[in-house]
């Protein structure tokens, strides 16, 4: 039987979304496969973790935002020039869905491009309908999830937070 890449959500208001693709890359990574994260919205992110450069080849992660700052804190001016940042970004990933250049792409935050006015779900759809290799999974992330988003993915999981100690 033929595999077939599968497009999954990882949603929430809390934590865990970004750790739990992290862990996903890991697994395929460990299996031999390519992962590529690009990451949007994260401030400073993971992007400088020797930890995940040491990953390399098997996951590369990019971040094209030039800002370490979060996104809602920025002047218009600021924004304005990381929307075209993000706009690159975006390109990048149409870029990897069309070559086919990886097993799993994880797209990090990128549900709050809508949120954010940045994008729209039919932009969304339209970047994933760029991708030219069956087999390729893809992790979309982000807080805000509605039924037309749910709709382009073959899984959703939700993530809650039960209980959180602050130590």
């Amino acid at each position: 039987m033929e595999k077939k890449g599968t497009i999954h959500i990882y949603t929430g208001d809390d934590r865990g979304k970004s750790p739990a693709a992290l862990g996903k890359a890991v697994s395929m990574a460990c299996q031999g496969e390519h992962v590529v994260i690009i990451q949007f919205l994260m401030g400073r992110g993971v992007e400088d973790s020797e930890f995940l450069k040491r990953l390399e080849p098997e996951i590369k992660l990019f971040r094209f935002e030039k800002s370490d700052g979060d996104y809602a804190g920025l002047t218009q001016e600021q924004k304005e020039e990381e929307i075209q940042n993000i706009k690159n970004g975006l390109n990048f990933a149409k870029k990897v869905l069309s070559t086919g250049e990886c097993d799993l792409l994880i797209l990090d935050e990128v549900l709050g491009l809508i949120d954010n006015n940045i994008m729209t779900v039919e932009d969304l759809k339209g970047l994933l309908d760029a991708r030219t290799d069956e087999e390729m999974d893809i992790i979309l992330t982000g807080i805000t999830l509605d039924d037309e988003v749910c709709l382009l993915a073959d899984e959703v999981t939700k993530m809650e937070t039960v209980k959180f100690r602050a130590w």
